[in-house]
């Protein structure tokens, strides 16, 4: 069985911890923009970048996207 990525979690997991896109993004080192890319479902972020976000939100990376079954 294979997953693939899904929708992004991101709006979700910014609201429980009380974190904006922007303070998200200068933590990162990267614009606002691209944190509302990923928000929107406009771009997928990397294996580093998710990583970074998950430590920087306190959860797991299969937390911030939701997984599909591929058929």
């Amino acid at each position: 069985m294979a997953y693939k990525v899904g929708k992004c979690q991101l709006p979700i997991l910014l609201h429980r911890t009380g974190m904006s896109q922007q303070e998200l993004a200068l933590r990162l080192g990267v614009t606002r923009q691209q944190i509302n890319k990923y928000n929107k479902n406009r771009a997928v972020m990397s294996y580093q970048v998710a990583y970074n976000v998950s430590v920087i939100l306190g959860c797991s990376m299969s937390e911030l996207y939701e997984w599909e079954v591929e058929q």
